[in-house]
């Protein structure tokens, strides 16, 4: 499976931004799919997570409210809707993909590929 991420890029404090991860080489409605984060010395934390079907999703606290996961299955790709961000929210975003069938969305173990990341910067 590769995953490719993008849109992430500079934003004030308040604003949005959506990612987008397309998804290819397995079929992606098979696939729970997450986001992490990574700020420069930190360690890689959940963002969110959405099972293959689309129909549950789970968030990290921190986020709760403000970040949307969505899946669109017939276009391979998972979204993250980010909205009010916050300086704090500024990381390396990476999308990944969990192929088994039980659903563990927070262990970054748990997911089996990994897309390149890409930058968000939130300026206050």
């Amino acid at each position: 499976v590769q995953l490719q991420a993008f849109g992430g890029g500079l934003v004030q404090a308040g604003g949005s931004l959506r990612l987008s991860c397309a998804a290819s080489g397995r079929t992606f409605s098979t696939l729970h799919m997450g986001w992490f984060r990574q700020a420069p010395g930190k360690e890689r934390e959940f963002v969110a997570g959405i099972r293959w079907s689309g129909g549950t999703a789970d968030y990290a606290n921190s986020v709760k409210g403000r970040f949307t996961i969505s899946r669109d299955n017939a276009k391979n790709t998972v979204y993250l809707q980010m909205n009010s961000l916050k300086p704090e929210d500024t990381a390396t975003y990476y999308c990944a993909a969990e192929a088994g069938d039980s659903w563990r969305p927070i262990k970054s173990y748990e997911y089996d590929y990994w897309g390149q990341g890409t930058q968000v910067t939130v300026s206050s």
